[in-house]
Formats: C-alpha cells, sequence, structure tokens
C-alpha cells in the first residue's frame, strides 16, 4: 500500500480549478479541500461545505455579555448598595441600556476572536500548517484524499485536463514551516 495521503493539484487560474472541481465531481471523486491565496464566491456551493455555525456562537456571547451586565448592575445597585438618589428607583431600567449594549458587544468580539483562533489553529506563537506553501501566494490547490480515491492515474488525468500546471502525491497531511 502506498504512503500517499493526498492528491495535490496546483492550478495558476481560479477558473480552471473550478473547471477541476466540476470534473472531479462529475466522475464522483470526493475532493478533500480547496485552498486558495483569495476568496472565490461560490466555491463552497460547489464543495458542499455547510453553512457555519459562528453567528450562532457570537449570539451566546453576546447574551453572555448582556446577562453579566445586568446581573453585576442590578446586584451592585439595587441589592448590595441601593442609593436614593432624587427619588429615583433604584431599578431604572433604561439607565442600564447603555451599559449592557456595550458588553454585548465586547464579549461578543472578543469571545468570536477567540473562538476563531481556536477553531482555525491559528494561535499566536504557532507555526501555520499548509498543503502547499504557494497556496497562500498565488496558486489554487486542490486536494483529493487518496485513501478514499484509489484510481490514481484517473485523477492525475483529469486534474490535467482542466489546466493543474502540476499535480503532486503528498505523503503528510500538512507541510509545516519549521
Amino acid at each position: 500500500m502506498s504512503n500517499t495521503k493526498y492528491i495535490l493539484a496546483s492550478y495558476a487560474d481560479p477558473d480552471h480549478m473550478m473547471a477541476g472541481i466540476d470534473a472531479l465531481q462529475k466522475s464522483n471523486i470526493k475532493i478533500y479541500d480547496a485552498f486558495t491565496p483569495m476568496p472565490i464566491h461560490g466555491i463552497e456551493d460547489k464543495l458542499g461545505v455547510k453553512r457555519s455555525r459562528l453567528p450562532i456562537v457570537a449570539f451566546l456571547f453576546g447574551i453572555t455579555g448582556t446577562i453579566c451586565a445586568f446581573s453585576l448592575m442590578y446586584y451592585t445597585l439595587v441589592y448590595d448598595w441601593p442609593m436614593n438618589i432624587g427619588g429615583k428607583p433604584a431599578f431604572a431600567f433604561p439607565d442600564f441600556i447603555p451599559i449592557m449594549f456595550e458588553l454585548t458587544v465586547l464579549f461578543a468580539s472578543y469571545g468570536m476572536g477567540f473562538t476563531f483562533f481556536y477553531r482555525t489553529h491559528l494561535f499566536p506563537g504557532r507555526a501555520p500548517r499548509v498543503m502547499d506553501f504557494r497556496a497562500t501566494d498565488d496558486r489554487f490547490v486542490l486536494a483529493v484524499d487518496a485513501a478514499e480515491n484509489t484510481d490514481h492515474e484517473k485523477i492525475d488525468s483529469l486534474f490535467k485536463e482542466t489546466g493543474a500546471v502540476e499535480v503532486k502525491y503528498n505523503d503528510r497531511k500538512y507541510v509545516s514551516y519549521e
């Protein structure tokens, strides 16, 4: 059995890569992932990538900020140290709204930043993992799992027919900068 884990095709043009995706899907070959140096609109739909759940996470972080702000203000101004200021009630909800909004935005923004770093494994100080170094510069790379798709000659010919500049067989999941 071969040690090849991925078959990588490098394209110089995004249109050729999209044609490569179409050709592989017509031949019922499952694509592992696509790596591009810039966003390509519509590629998620072609690859069948599910919609992100990050908006739900942002909402949860925001609600956490709102609840924390309300709880802290209620505890300090109503329960722990109620003050009579000009005959106003201790619990004046309109006064709480600006601070609750600010903490909602603060928690959501910091939470999304931490979630992004956690989900993409891009923690500060960590070397990024990439399949092909040129995918971050000027190449469009398609990766096909070699273990799932055993007809390597067919995949190689499909890549070359659709305009791949280079086809290589990778024996590692990621290449590290180190």
